[in-house]
């Protein structure tokens, strides 16, 4: 693992405590709104306005962990700043809207995650036409002033390699990967592809979800049953864990034992995700200690809204690169499987062991020296 990212994620582990306790109180900060899509600032109070536009909240991590983690970040940093949130409920109109809201309501910067990062061009031209800068957020936008994001296609080469290691490079499975409109999802599926691809690997069938909805992966591999033995699926590629999730439901609903269950990927560590890990029934996660990226968005948004120059480093230890012309700061994802659990999403207080294992896992944590 890369020690400036290890450094940088240990520095940031209480992080993450603190930011379960803010989504807790979210909307009761005086430096941030909570404003899901009636187009308003929902801010109050005199001071530089810094808009976070997220895409959508059926992934869990925006809403439970890269907005709080943000507006505190925000908060420490700037006194006087105050956050205006907006989520586009994964309706790219919606957010147009709000992108020109918050234009409207006087944002010194846009900190936007789009909805479709190719169609985002139209939002990047009004805040240019406003000479408001964009920092492109999680997903990458031609023509933002900043990007930052995971290493994507490393994302999915972690994911493919996973499951070609767990199937010793034989046997057949599903594809579930993200949105078409999602920037981030072409390149997990690129980076998938270029391991699976040519592995001994058959792929059965792939589907492109159009909103990472776990119900509509479950609904494809139901459908994928329908046609299909279970026991003729040596493995499932889920992009995210929302998606692990309904291929879980899918199998187990059709007769697959759970500790039975065939190697299924995943990302976004969430606690579901870690906790079917932990009891054998999904084989990984793609962790991405969101807080760096939050931060990272943060010192950069502040420093930008207050005109000054983006570090060329940040206090994250993340230096400032180039990815297609536009500057960037790119983080490290890291491979979550049963044997480091504790090593990583624990040690970095992600979550708890208490959060972890309630009694329902009590049995697997202790198996997997979880305590």
């Amino acid at each position: 693992m890369n020690t400036v990212h290890s450094r940088a994620r240990r520095a940031l582990a209480g992080g993450f405590a603190a930011a379960l306790g803010v989504a807790a109180l979210a909307g009761c900060n005086a430096n941030s709104s909570d404003d899901k899509g009636s187009g308003g600032s929902g801010a109050s109070g005199a001071g530089t306005t810094i808009a976070l536009l997220l895409p959508e909240s059926k992934t869990t991590r925006y809403e439970a962990f890269d907005k709080p983690l943000f507006e505190k970040k925000v908060a420490e940093l700037c006194s006087s700043c105050k956050v205006s949130y907006y989520n586009a409920d994964q309706d790219e109109a919606k957010q147009s809207q709000q992108v020109d809201a918050a234009i409207t309501a006087g944002a010194k910067v846009l900190v936007l995650d789009p909805v479709n990062g190719d169609g985002a061009g139209g939002m990047v031209t009004a805040a240019r036409n406003a000479k408001i800068p964009v920092i492109a957020y999680d997903r990458f936008i031609k023509g933002a002033d900043y990007y930052m994001s995971f290493d994507n296609e490393q994302v999915g080469k972690i994911q493919g390699k996973a499951l070609v290691d767990a199937l010793g490079g034989k046997g057949n499975i599903l594809m579930l990967n993200g949105s078409p409109t999602d920037p981030n999802a072409a390149q997990f599926k690129a980076g998938a592809h270029s391991v699976i691809d040519g592995s001994g690997i058959k792929v059965l069938a792939e589907f492109d979800n159009p909103d990472w909805s776990p119900d509509k992966a479950q609904q494809f591999v139901n459908d994928q049953l329908s046609r299909t033995k279970p026991a003729d699926i040596q493995g499932v590629y889920a992009a995210n864990d929302g998606q692990a999730g309904g291929v879980v439901a899918a199998l187990t609903g059709a007769g697959v034992p759970a500790n039975g269950l065939p190697p299924i990927t995943g990302q976004d560590a969430e606690l579901a995700a870690i906790q079917r890990i932990v009891a054998g029934q999904q084989s990984m996660t793609v962790y991405k200690p969101i807080a760096i990226e939050a931060n990272t968005a943060a010192e950069v948004a502040v420093a930008v809204a207050g005109g000054k120059t983006a570090p060329e480093t940040a206090t994250t230890g993340i230096k400032q690169t180039k990815y297609q012309d536009v500057a960037s700061y790119i983080f490290t994802p890291i491979a979550v499987t049963k044997a480091n659990v504790a090593s990583t999403v624990l040690a970095d207080k992600f979550y708890t062991a208490d959060q972890v294992c309630t009694p329902q896992y009590k049995d697997a944590c202790e198996g997997a020296g979880i305590k």
